[in-house]
């Protein structure tokens, strides 16, 4: 199986490709420059590996929750090119992503949603994979979810914008705080791997975002509180 996995729900821009257990990625600090940067990434992943677009199995994305702009440059991109190649698309939640890709057993997940809220997600890894023990939502960082017991690892760029805040939340909980922690196609590619094997997946017109926000568009005053 040939999966190509990418993300830009952060200021992380990143792509893989993931060919029968083994992942070669690309990735960089991108800021707002990921549809610069993306297809050049994807181009040289086939490239290196001698493939084209209608030789994959199938395409992953990250759906979010994160970036409004960079939601809709992934699935942009995901759109045109599995459905030019007839290929199935899996969406991978974003904050889930950035849990699989650590090595703890209790991650909480909080991304800067601006205008001071939070999108947070918190996973317990369990025998053949993830449980959800907060699905994402928005919140602000005072109110978000509470958790269970302690050993918990703090993931996401949240924690370096509202730091004092959820860590009075989660005083005594938090084993290790890593603010800089982003998804990554490597770890998008693995989660979506099972449900292209079990054939959940969706046609290419059907890739979309997952917003959690119903207003995605700031007022002029708004944007330069950011």
């Amino acid at each position: 199986m040939k999966i190509l996995a990418l993300d830009t729900s952060t200021e992380f821009c990143s792509a893989a490709l993931w060919i029968d257990g083994a992942i070669d990625e690309r990735g960089t600090l991108a800021g707002q420059t990921h549809s610069g940067l993306l297809l050049g990434m994807i181009d040289g992943l086939l490239a290196a590996h001698r493939l084209k677009v209608r030789d994959l199995s199938g395409i992953a994305y990250g759906e979010g929750p994160g970036s409004f702009t960079g939601l809709r440059i992934a699935c942009g991109v995901v759109q045109g090119l599995a459905f030019g190649a007839d290929l199935p698309v899996v969406g991978v939640g974003t904050l889930l992503a950035m849990a699989a890709g650590s090595d703890a057993d209790r991650v909480v997940c909080c991304l800067d949603a601006r205008v001071h809220e939070i999108y947070h997600g918190a996973y317990q890894r369990q025998a053949g994979g993830w449980r959800a023990v907060h699905e994402p939502s928005l919140c602000v960082p005072g109110a978000a979810p509470e958790l269970p017991g302690t050993g918990w690892l703090a993931a996401g760029n949240g924690f370096d914008a509202y730091r004092q805040a959820l860590e009075a939340r989660y005083a005594g909980q938090l084993q290790a705080i890593e603010a800089a922690r982003h998804p990554h196609a490597r770890d998008i590619a693995a989660l979506a791997v099972p449900q292209f094997e079990q054939g959940r997946t969706l046609p290419a017109e059907r890739a979309a975002p997952l917003y959690l926000r119903e207003k995605v568009a700031l007022r002029i005053d708004e944007r330069s509180s950011r």
